[in-house]
């Protein structure tokens, strides 16, 4: 599945991942898992960007390598570089609290006396 376009079939929303497993041991991990900025972009895009970073940033293989123009190489980066640009969004004041909270740096009054 492209985690990039899991969306809720109910609502549209976003869909998360939750549970990570690892077959030949069985280990399984649940909890709320982050997914790279990277890998919530389009399969196309991800292809692109591994490339680019391939050939260092070499704009003369990308035009080479997909059979594009130089405008059209840099169009497709700056498109890209958008995309990731929206995922670098700083976090709420209560996610920051529940964090400090999940780490341990702070009591439950604390983080509710910070949440307010």
């Amino acid at each position: 599945m492209d985690i990039s376009k899991a969306h809720c079939v109910n609502c549209a929303e976003p869909m998360t991942v939750n549970r990570l497993v690892c077959e030949p041991c069985k280990l399984v991990l649940e909890g709320r898992f982050d997914v790279s900025p990277l890998a919530r972009l389009s399969t196309d895009d991800q292809i692109f960007v591994t490339a680019f970073v391939r050939y260092h940033g070499s704009i003369k293989k990308m035009e080479e390598l997909f059979e594009i123009s130089y405008p059209t190489v840099k169009n497709r980066l700056n498109a890209i570089g958008a995309a990731l640009d929206k995922n670098y969004a700083a976090p709420s004041a209560s996610t920051v609290v529940l964090e400090q909270l999940s780490r341990g740096e702070i009591t439950v009054a604390e983080a509710l006396e910070r949440i307010g």
